[in-house]
């Protein structure tokens, strides 16, 4: 039983590294198709800033860990949770290999979603739905963390990203008009050079972003796995040199400290082995980007990213990085987006979540058949 414990949490951290490389390539698509970074510098950078951004917060891992299974009906026993996590590895590598920006967030939540219907014999009352009719931070459940975030997101990177493109226009515009000084550093020439300095910034924001988010999915994985582990009996002949695994000591969320560093660094190491063939599809293929769009690119996803991890909410980074862009493309023409590539994109969002609930829900029934409680 402990060799599977272990099994289960050295696959979540799998998913983790598999994260970092899926998902780099959205948190700093936009520097490098600018040229402002490159490639190497590009992921240098994300991979601090995600290991930053991983240690500051566990708002979206409580989520995880405690608002979407419905715990009451399911035992997020090991073979539930090995099979969620086999059920998004499989659905990253296969978009990865196709070079689709889907959602590592989304293929998580599906995962879990599977498995637990699988282990309810199809009962959807196994799965949180909504709870808690309060503020923000407090209510739970698919619909309010998953389902409507999934909506608004989408739509709050592509107006905030066209908002922003309109405003740095506009600030560009009023300098051109002023004379002197401040008409000379509105021509492009000065424009991308300043751009192309601040839009290191954004992509460090970016960085932090996408490790205050996506990290945090794993973190709840684990911890669940673990009070799983506890309630039935696992943990309770553990090594001494194991003891830490036990789900106490926490952190004020009820995440344990051991879990936010492994998983920060994990995402990290992931982040620095990159995923080019995303960044093409993001960085190239669906808009031609100069440094201020760039800097509006990353400003404005990494802006929707921490406000849906303060409020506890796995938002996609792939959608927000996405939408931003094809914000920023329709502000700049908007006969130069692809809309095939734009197509592929939405295609791979809509079938996300399903996909890596069947292949979970599918694993789990085979595991059950081979035999394995």
């Amino acid at each position: 039983m402990l060799t599977l414990v272990l099994v289960v949490v050295a696959t979540a951290l799998l998913f983790e590294f598999i994260n970092g490389f899926h998902d780099t390539a959205n948190s700093i698509a936009a520097s490098v198709a600018t040229k402002v970074l490159s490639p190497g510098q590009a992921v240098i950078l994300a991979a601090v800033m995600n290991l930053f951004g991983a240690l500051t917060g566990t708002a979206v891992a409580a989520t995880i860990a405690t608002g979407i299974v419905n715990t009451d009906i399911v035992d997020p026993g090991l073979l539930v949770m090995f099979s969620a996590l086999l059920g998004a590895i499989g659905w990253n590598l296969i978009t990865w290999w196709l070079g689709l920006p889907s959602s590592s967030s989304h293929a998580l939540i599906g995962g879990l979603c599977g498995a637990a219907l699988s282990a309810a014999h199809n009962n959807w009352d196994a799965l949180i739905w909504s709870r808690d009719f309060g503020s923000w931070t407090a209510n739970k459940g698919l619909v309010w963390k998953v389902f409507l975030p999934m909506v608004a997101s989408p739509i709050a990177g592509f107006l905030l990203g066209l908002s922003m493109m309109v405003f740095l226009w506009a600030v560009i515009s009023g300098m051109s008009h002023a004379g002197g000084v401040l008409r000379r550093l509105a021509r492009p020439r000065w424009v991308n050079a300043f751009f192309g300095k601040v839009q290191i910034l954004s992509a460090a924001y970016m960085g932090y972003a996408h490790g205050h988010n996506d990290a945090q999915k794993t973190m709840g994985v684990i911890a669940l796995t673990l009070y799983g582990a506890e309630a039935s009996g696992a943990l309770k002949d553990l090594p001494g040199w194991l003891s830490f695994m036990h789900p106490g000591a926490h952190s004020g969320s009820g995440v344990a400290l051991w879990i936010v560093f492994t998983c920060a660094v994990v995402m990290a190491a992931g982040t620095a082995s990159g995923g080019w063939k995303i960044i093409k599809t993001l960085g190239h293929k669906m808009v031609k980007l100069h440094p201020i769009h760039g800097f509006a690119v990353d400003t404005s996803s990494a802006t929707i990213l921490t406000i849906a991890a303060h409020y506890g909410m796995p938002v996609s980074t792939t959608h927000s990085v996405s939408t931003t862009i094809m914000g920023v493309g329709f502000a700049k023409n908007p006969r130069q987006l692809k809309l095939t590539v734009i197509e592929r994109i939405v295609w791979a969002w809509i079938l996300t979540i399903p996909a890596a609930g069947g292949m979970a829900y599918g694993l789990l029934k085979l595991f059950e058949a081979m035999g394995w409680h």
